[in-house]
């Protein structure tokens, strides 16, 4: 384990590799993600490296080394655990949460966060549909879920996650009553701006590009 800033770093290189297909990440794109200067992440680099959790060449960009793989994915297990926690025990909104679950994340004890997973059921989603990775460090994630802006009109399907999880994008959705499990139809794609129109339950409406490109579903 490391501490709370090393596994804050450990983690964003594994969700920036993760959305580069597995590849290496420049120094440069590290240091917007975690909003502090090049210079501190070349340092920081190389204390991880010495560590073992990154492989880092200069110049050449970081990826991270198995151990490392292994510190990211027990860091997410508790964010996701402890998301779910919030939400399902103490009755936290889901647009809540990852602020809270973000100080949590870095508890020590396993043995906690073993129980903690009992206790929920070992749940394999978290509120936003997110896998929760298992103790060993695997993602299991059978569904094939694809973007809502993927759907064609008359495809049906229902939400079992979301692309961004901001408070802003949750708190709409919550507004409309698109919750993970809700089900819909598209009626009708607008090509002006690729907007869609909805039915869920018994109403219709509208939905933006931006808000389609960020709901992920199962189609029916």
């Amino acid at each position: 384990m490391g501490t709370k800033s090393e596994e804050d770093q450990i983690k964003g290189i594994y969700y920036l590799c993760e959305r580069n297909n597995g590849e290496p990440i420049s120094t440069n794109a590290i240091a917007e993600h975690l909003q502090i200067k090049a210079a501190s992440v070349s340092d920081m680099l190389k204390k991880l490296a010495n560590k073992g959790w990154v492989n880092y060449v200069k110049y050449k960009g970081s990826s991270l080394t198995e151990k490392g793989q292994q510190l990211a994915l027990s860091i997410i297990r508790k964010h996701r655990l402890w998301e779910t926690f919030l939400v399902k025990k103490l009755q936290f909104n889901w647009d809540e949460v990852h602020d809270i679950a973000e100080q949590l994340e870095h508890i020590k004890s396993e043995q906690l966060i073993d129980r903690l997973s009992t206790f929920l059921g070992n749940p394999k989603y978290d509120p936003h549909g997110d896998p929760i990775p298992t103790k060993e460090g695997v993602i299991n994630d059978s569904r094939k879920s694809i973007l809502l802006s993927e759907l064609k009109p008359n495809e049906k399907g229902d939400i079992v996650g979301v692309n961004d999880s901001s408070s802003a994008l949750l708190q709409y959705l919550a507004q409309e009553n698109l919750i993970l499990g809700t089900s819909i139809q598209v009626l009708e794609i607008f090509d002006f701006d690729r907007s869609f129109k909805i039915k869920s339950k018994d109403r219709t409406f509208n939905l933006s590009e931006q808000i389609t490109k960020n709901i992920f579903i199962q189609k029916k």
